[in-house]
């Protein structure tokens, strides 16, 4: 009982971290490229998603223990930073406004970016 409770603490903790950090992260996005386009959403995913791919690495070649990493980083803070909801709504927005250009330069660079992180991440990780 004990150590369920400290893993749902950790994800608590970690969510709340990356839950300002996302929200930080689009606002200053917001400030610097304007509401034209969801680049807060695209930043966070593809930060998210190369610091994903370097925590799972870490984790596959034991340089870090699963416990309590995986759960606080993998899925508490990243879990939180990354928005794949909110890419999703950004998207759906986008089309039903008409901009198909920009709705589906979303998604191709939401999908390529964040697949390329994950791939640049475990790169530098292996050496």
């Amino acid at each position: 009982m004990q150590a369920t409770l400290q893993l749902y603490l950790s994800v608590a903790v970690g969510g709340a971290i990356g839950a300002c950090l996302r929200f930080f992260i689009t606002q200053w996005a917001f400030q610097w490229f304007g509401k034209g386009f969801p680049f807060g959403t695209l930043i966070v995913n593809v930060a998210g998603s190369f610091l994903l791919g370097i925590l799972y690495s870490l984790i596959e070649h034991e340089h870090m223990y699963i416990v309590p990493w995986r759960t606080m980083l993998g899925i508490g803070f990243l879990g939180a930073l990354t928005t794949f909801s909110t890419f999703s709504v950004d998207s759906l927005l986008l089309l039903q406004q008409g901009l198909w250009l920009k709705a589906m330069l979303n998604v191709m660079l939401n999908v390529c970016c964040c697949l390329a992180a994950v791939w640049l991440a475990i790169q530098l990780v292996k050496g």
